[in-house]
């Protein structure tokens, strides 16, 4: 084998590049060894061999003489070939290379010079380096114009030496990209500085300048920039044209995002936006960016239940109505010039509130599959089961478009997540829902399904399309090309789709040929191997090539064949399928069942509020949906769903947790089958941050320098990474290299570092890198450059380390340390000054320099954000104004709780306490009292338990007052302060004492009771008692033991403790107390039971011990009461006890027995006695009594006085809610007016007013009532009684009021009724009249005298007639008439013959009328019956007599004498002359025997006519027994 000749140059070359590279990793590695931190080493330059790649020469190849092998046949060959040549070609290689030597001298001479010339030039570079040179503009500034909304680009080269550093100003004033966040952007890219400025406004013309500035001098470049607006956008357009922008494709914008959406949480059935703000350049109105969403790696499209908005400088996506089908991660992308900008967040939505307490959640996800034209196949996802009972099934309902009806498929719920259903419609659109059910109820219904249109499937395979010529489509379809086909033919391929325990789903090819006829299917099954076909769909016409069979038997197989049936006729049977058998939960056919339990769950840190879990899959899948995560917190036995929707990866992010609290979690795998059995918990994990190295520090700033050293400060990292900050590392450099120096090899802890060993007059600039237990991270960005020169200024420097605590909705507390330069005199104050977020306009807070170095801002606007400054005062004068604060939000962060001042219940210890709303592992609550550390302070004690810490009192005195304020290290700003008062404190010390030396609190102190039996109960309740309670009685300084006659005992459970005395006598006087000894607490209690005090005890126990002994017995449960009913009966009433049927009851009044009609029945428990009509006279005593062998009670009920008014109101009552409205009636004396009711008694507070006047009873006006009624009459009535009248009834509570108005018409018509009756009671008054004395029948013997004698009356005097069968009779010696004096009349027959019989009347009449009486006589003869009277009752007629007046009008008797009642002979009116006697009418017969027996009977008189009018009638004067309706006189 040849072997390369390698020149003696290049070998020295190459050893000389293998030495630097060695001495240069030697020296990395050193550098490693020695430094004290981690930090990336720089890369070592390679050497470039470009000498000798220049001076080589194409090589020689020297031949290698080896041994000849087997292997080496090829060598061998060359080396013949060689020998054999190698004479014969040595000369012309001698010559060539002496030809190459030459040439080789020349180039390695050339390659010398070029070298040198490099090297001189470098030389020279590094020397005109070295020159010093003032900043010079190579480029300069150049003007521009723009349109408004456009951006725009200022950029300029600068050189000079040191570097320059480059400002950009406008009008003068700097400009801060800050300020106003993606409006400015300064860049240094090679040496070209760039102002860009985004969206420009018209207040952004201006003129702007580039100011380079080094320690040699400055320079400056000014260029100005205008700001058009179009016209008509409110401002003219001075370049006359408008830019045509809809050019700009979207994709060409640049698309900066800002403000992202984060993990969002929502509810079923509420909305929710994602939102992101994003800065556009240009920003164009009406070209927005290209925005897209996705879920779960989905594009998503706008519809109505996604919206989607992008305008306004965001993008916004809005779900009005969220479903657990929404949950999921959600991804925005947007499209920009330079790719994509995108950004992703998970979206949780959480079951809404069940229908039924423990109902499950509502399915998900459901679709339709397998569309046919009757025939559809229903999936979905289960829902997950945490606490609530497992799911038994589910119902699947449908509807069709454009109708609001629910129709449920199936009867029984089915067991999967799948369901056909049959019997659509074909050509009808439908949606379909799914609804869960366990053993509490049923879920609300899912989301419903797209819509699905039930079609024949096969259809679209019997087209063909043919192209001809490759424009046109011929299509044809298989029925043209079948032919004429009648009978289908069988379909084929008949097998089970669809195989659950629930149904089987037979599936089959349609038929080919198929015919033009529409096409239905027979579908037959059998046993597997019998051959007994059965058809299972004949009430169903079948139209799909599917159908769902529902009643199969467990463990029997089923074989199906299917026919073609249409108009024509049915095909041959199809083959039949293979034997199918229902499958179990654990059959082996398919894969059914739940998947197996997933494997080891594995929880790690993530985030200060998540946590990333991880599992293992499940050994057996099955068709696998996803996983459901649930999670618990360590300590309590509820479980919570992490995510609502199966998710399909093994790893998974749980949002939501409380930072620092402990969960374990678990997780489940899910199928069309249901949830797999729970995983093995994870183990324990708290909720902290993943560790890793924190983020950059920043906001560096000079605090202090002396012309060699400069002091500067920074900002701890905004992510501490997980663990504590432990250590800084800077680095420096000048302003005008690029190399960075460390400065300290050793960590620095504190924020502040002096920086040692500068030169004066050099700009430097200052990194920091800050470090963690996980490593150092990343440095921050490079400080502005800072000069280092000496601080000769007397106002002190700037204060530092602004920092925040107790932020709330309307203040915050401002924190800052004091400066590290001071001035010429020592500080005395501080101002601080407060700008909002944006703006450069500081409002001074405090008008008077605090000396503190903290200050309470209040004021702010909640949701506002500001930012802050301190400037130091001394002696002279204000200093320099401190580094800009963080921005920061007045908003207190969520579940933000204050500090609680407290005394501790067990110990009397006075504590400050708080419960922080968030923690980490390296979290640390930092006390401080006026904000002022007291770690180690003895008059405080700190300890702390999980998220609560407590600051404990040693011994509180008036030195702990003030303001104590705590903060949680490595949290988000968790603080809260407490001012301790003087009072507050005051307070907590008697509390203290009290607990220290405590005294048993006592809801009730001692104190007694009456109970039964006149047992007396001395008894107190003390708040609260534990079982090892100890107390004793002392009754007059003797102690009282639980014995003969007390019983002394107490109830923990209430903290009673009681005494009772079986007999309280007079001996029993004194003075009682309990003493009470429970652990260290101590009560005592007593109660002076003397004087009137004990008097009144010892009646009501005497009273006690006899109501005891009364009850032995029979006995009044309830004493005597009234009650009205609602026809105003008085009942009094009373209810007994322990009575029984041989106990008697008797009622008592004035001690006279009353004996109602209806005995009292004891055993119903209660009696009464009625007292209808009641009124003054029922006033009395009334008495009970109730007796049998065992004793005797009674009741008395004294009615009168109160009694008897509270009588009378409660039948006011119920008279005034009864009473009609007032009735008119008019009587011959006057007007009446009438109230009618239940019950009226003149004891009834009853008031007539007339005109609002009262009226009192007098002639005039007379006032009465009947039990019916209450009137009022108005006698001989006038016109000044016309007005409004009134009744008004009291019931002593309320006032019954009924009116009547007597005026106008209503009077007039009264009046004339008034007259016509006065004047016919005056006729009727003053009419003839027979007034008594004649029988109705007399029954008289033949030869006897019968005297018919009567007195009359009549004003004037009356004529008198008397009448036989109708014929008057004339005076006779037979038959004699008379008339005495104007008042009797008298008609005597002598001897009475039979001929006598008869009707005999008389007829007594005046001018104003008269009265017709008939008297029936009979005669018969000695010996004969008497015959009856056949009118009345007939009495013996006497013996005539001369008649002899009697004094007064006899009384109706049973004697003979037919003397008539005194009712039928009205006593005439007062004012009435009466006659001064009245003759008795008597009848006289001459013979001695009895001779008549008269019958009274009213008279009946008649008219003079010859034929008299039936008896009883009165012409023409009303009826005889016809009263005016003349009130009686009271």
């Amino acid at each position: 084998m040849a072997s390369k000749v390698i020149p003696w140059y290049k070998k020295k070359r190459v050893s000389q590049v293998k030495t630097d590279y060695a001495y240069h990793h030697t020296k990395h590695v050193v550098q490693q060894q020695t430094g004290s931190r981690k930090s990336s080493s720089k890369s070592v330059s390679q050497v470039q061999a470009q000498a000798t790649e220049a001076m080589a020469e194409p090589a020689y190849t020297v031949p290698v003489f080896r041994q000849r092998s087997s292997e080496e046949t090829e060598e061998t060959e060359e080396y013949q070939r060689v020998t054999t040549n190698v004479g014969k070609g040595l000369a012309v290689i001698q010559e060539e290379l002496h030809r190459m030597r030459i040439a080789t001298k020349a180039q390695v001479e050339s390659l010398e010079i070029q070298r040198e010339v490099r090297g001189r030039m470098m030389r020279r570079g590094e020397m005109l380096d070295e020159i010093p040179k003032m900043p010079d503009f190579l480029v300069a500034l150049r003007p521009h114009t723009v349109w408004e909304k456009t951006p725009v680009k200022l950029f300029c080269t600068v050189q000079g030496n040191p570097r320059p550093i480059v400002k950009w100003y406008k009008g003068g004033a700097p400009v801060d990209p800050l300020s106003v966040p993606g409006k400015y952007k300064i860049e240094n890219k090679y040496g070209v500085h760039s102002l860009i400025i985004s969206r420009c406004v018209v207040s952004d013309t201006a003129e702007y300048s580039a100011v380079a500035t080094n320690q040699h001098g400055t320079a400056t470049s000014k260029a100005s920039v205008t700001v058009k607006r179009p016209s008509g956008a409110g401002a003219s357009c001075q370049l006359g044209i408008v830019p045509h922008l809809t050019g700009i494709h979207p994709s060409k914008l640049e698309v900066s995002l800002l403000d992202r959406f984060s993990v969002s949480f929502g509810v079923e059935g509420g909305s929710i936006s994602l939102v992101c703000t994003m800065v556009v350049v240009p920003d164009l109105p009406n070209i927005p960016p290209v925005a897209q969403w996705y879920r779960d790696d989905k594009l998503l499209k706008p519809s109505k239940l996604v919206e989607m908005a992008v305008g306004g400088s965001a993008a916004r996506l809005t779900l009005p109505h969220l479903a657990k089908d929404d949950e999921g991660l959600y991804t925005l992308r947007i499209f920009t010039k330079d790719g994509t900008a995108e950004h992703s967040a998970y979206l949780f939505v959480s079951d809404a509130t069940p229908s039924a307490a423990g109902a499950p959640g509502a399915p998900m996800s459901v679709k339709a599959y397998d569309i046919n034209s009757d025939y559809v196949l229903v999936a979905w996802k289960p829902p997950n089961t945490v606490n609530e009972a497992p799911i038994t099934g589910y119902f699947v309902d449908r509807r069709e478009s454009g109708s609001e009806t629910w129709v449920q498929c199936n009867d029984a719920p089915v067991k999967v997540c799948k369901y056909p259903v049959h019997g659509l419609s074909t050509g009808h659109s439908y949606h379909f829902r799914v609804r869960a059910v366990n053993s509490a109820g049923i879920s609300r219904a899912s989301r419903q399904s797209d819509k699905v249109t039930a079609l024949d499937a096969a259809e679209s395979e019997r087209l063909q399309v043919i192209k001809i010529e490759g424009k046109y489509d011929i299509v044809i379809r298989d029925d043209d090309l079948e032919g004429y086909v009648t009978i289908p033919g069988e379909p084929t391929d008949v097998h089970a789709s669809e195989i659950f325990k629930s149904y089987v789903v037979l599936s089959w090819k349609p038929p080919s040929p198929r015919g033009r006829a529409p096409l239905w299917y027979v579908i037959e099954k059998c046993i597997a191997g019998t051959g007994a076909w059965q058809r299972i769909n004949s009430s169903v016409k079948l139209h799909s090539p599917r159908y769902p069979v529902f009643d199969l038997q467990d463990g029997q197989k089923y074989q199906f064949r299917v026919y073609s049936v249409n108009m024509h006729g049915s095909s041959e049977a199809s083959a039949p399928s293979e034997p199918v058998q229902k499958v179990d939960q654990d059959g082996t056919e398919l894969p059914v069942g739940v998947p197996s339990a997933p494997g080891q769950v594995v929880a790690t840190r993530n985030t200060k509020s998540s946590v990333f879990v991880q599992w293992d899959s499940p050994k057996h899948m099955k068709s696998l949906m996803g996983y459901y995560i649930d999670g618990r917190v360590v300590g309590s036995k509820e479980w919570f769903p992490c995510n609502h929707k199966p998710f399909k990866r093994n790893r998974f992010v749980v949002h939501g947790l409380i930072p620092g609290e402990t969960y374990v979690f678990r997780a489940q795998a899910a199928n069309m089958f249901g949830l797999s059995e729970e995983s093995q918990e994870s183990s324990p994990i708290a909720v902290e941050p993943a560790l890793a190295t924190p983020s950059a520090p920043f906001g560096i700033t000079m605090l202090s320098c002396d012309g060699a050293s400069m002091t500067v400060a920074w900002k701890s990292p905004k992510h501490c990474g997980g663990s504590k900050v432990n250590a800084y590392y800077i680095d420096q450099r000048n302003a005008d290299t690029l190399a960075w120096k460390e400065v300290n090899l050793v960590a620095v802890t504190e924020r502040v570092c002096t920086v040692d060993g500068l030169t004066e007059g050099i700009f430097y600039e200052f990194k920091v890198q800050a470090g963690n237990m996980a490593g150092v991270g990343v440095p921050s960005a490079p400080s502005a450059p800072m000069k280092c020169e000496a601080w000769t200024m007397e106002e002190p420097g700037p204060a530092y380390d602004l920092s925040f605590s107790e932020v709330r909705g309307h203040s915050l507390v401002v924190l800052w340390k004091a400066p590290v330069y001071t001035g010429a005199s020592a500080v005395s104050g501080y101002l601080v000054d407060m700008a909002k977020k944006g703006s450069s306009e500081f409002v001074t807070l405090n008008q008077e320099a605090v000396s503190h170095r903290y200050l309470q801002v209040s004021g702010l606007e909640e949701g506002e954000t500001y930012v802050f400054r301190v400037r130091a005062v001394n002696a002279n004068g204000v200093g320099k104004p401190s580094q800009v604060s963080e921005p920061v939000c007045a908003r207190a962060l969520p579940g933000t709780q204050e500090i609680v001042a407290s005394v501790d219940g067990d110990t009397g210890d006075i504590f400050l306490s708080l419960e922080a709303c968030e923690i980490c592992e390296t979290s640390k609550f930092v006390w401080s009292k006026n904000y002022k550390s007291i770690a180690d302070c003895p008059r405080a004690e700190v300890t702390t338990k999980g998220r609560t810490s407590r600051m404990t009192f040693t011994h509180p005195d008036k030195d702990d007052l003030g303001k104590y304020s705590v903060v949680v290290t490595d949290t988000d700003g968790v603080s809260a302060s407490h001012t301790l008062t003087e009072d507050a404190l005051n307070t907590m010390l008697e509390l203290s004492h009290a607990i220290r030396h405590p005294v048993i609190p006592l809801k009730h102190g001692l104190n007694y009771e009456i109970l039964e039996k006149g047992h007396v109960r001395f008894w107190l309740q003390a708040v609260k008692l534990s079982p090892s309670v100890s107390y004793r009685f002392i009754v007059n300084d003797k102690e009282v033991t639980s014995g003969e006659g007390h019983k002394i005992s107490h109830d923990v459970a209430t903290g009673i403790i009681q005494m009772t005395v079986d007999l309280f006598t007079r001996a029993n006087e004194g003075t009682y107390t309990v003493q009470i000894h429970d652990g260290k607490a101590k009560a005592q209690s007593s109660l002076v039971l003397v004087g009137d005090v004990f008097k009144a005890a010892l009646k009501e126990a005497e009273f006690q011990r006899k109501e005891h002994i009364r009850k032995q017995g029979p006995h009044f449960s309830e004493y005597l009461y009234f009650t009205v009913t609602e026809d105003c009966t008085v009942l009094l009433a009373c209810k007994v006890a322990n009575v029984k049927k041989e106990t008697t009851f008797h009622w008592y009044r004035e001690e006279e027995e009353i004996v109602p009609e209806t005995p009292p029945n004891v055993m119903s428990g209660a009696c009464a006695l009625p007292i209808p009509l009641f009124s003054r006279k029922d006033q009395g005593v009334f008495k009970a009594t109730l007796s049998d062998d065992r004793g005797k009670d009674t009741s008395a009920f004294d009615i009168s006085g109160q009694v008897f008014d509270d009588i009378i109101n409660a039948l006011a009552q119920n008279a005034g809610a009864s009473a009609s409205e007032l009735v008119m009636q008019c009587t011959p004396e006057g007007i009446r007016l009438q109230c009618y009711m239940n019950y009226y008694t003149e004891e009834m507070k009853t008031v007539w007013k007339h005109k609002e006047t009262k009226i009192a009873s007098s002639e005039k006006m007379r006032i009465g009532g009947t039990a019916e009624m209450a009137w009022m009459q108005i006698c001989d009535p006038s016109d000044k009684e016309k007005g409004h009248y009134s009744i008004e009834i009291s019931d002593g509570v309320k006032t019954h009021s009924r009116t009547f108005d007597l005026s106008g018409q209503a009077y007039t018509d009264a009046y004339e009724e008034y007259l016509r009756l006065k004047a016919a009671a005056f006729a009727e008054k003053n009419r003839g009249r027979v007034v008594g004395g004649l029988p109705d029948v007399v029954t008289i013997m033949e030869h006897k005298s019968l005297s018919l004698t009567c007195t009359v009356w009549g004003e004037p005097t009356p004529e008198v007639t008397w009448f036989k069968n109708e014929q008057e009779v004339t005076s006779t010696e037979h038959t004699k008439v008379t008339f005495d004096g104007g008042k009797f009349s008298s008609l005597v027959i002598n001897k009475v013959t039979p001929e006598d019989s008869g009707k005999y009347s008389i007829n007594v009449r005046n001018k104003y009328g008269g009265e017709f009486v008939e008297i029936t006589v009979s005669v018969y003869k000695h010996g004969e019956q008497i015959p009856e009277a056949k009118l009345g009752q007939a009495k013996m007629a006497t013996p005539a007599t001369t008649p002899v007046p009697p004094k007064s009008p006899a009384l109706p008797s049973k004697t003979p004498t037919p003397t008539p009642s005194k009712s039928q002979t009205p006593a005439p009116p007062a004012k009435t002359p009466t006659p001064a006697s009245t003759p008795a009418p008597s009848m006289k017969s001459q013979a001695s025997t009895p001779a008549s027996t008269p019958v009274p009977k009213s008279p009946t008189p008649t008219p003079k006519s010859p034929t008299p009018t039936p008896r009883g009638v009165k012409s023409p004067t009303p009826p005889r027994f016809m009263k005016s309706p003349t009130p009686p006189r009271k």
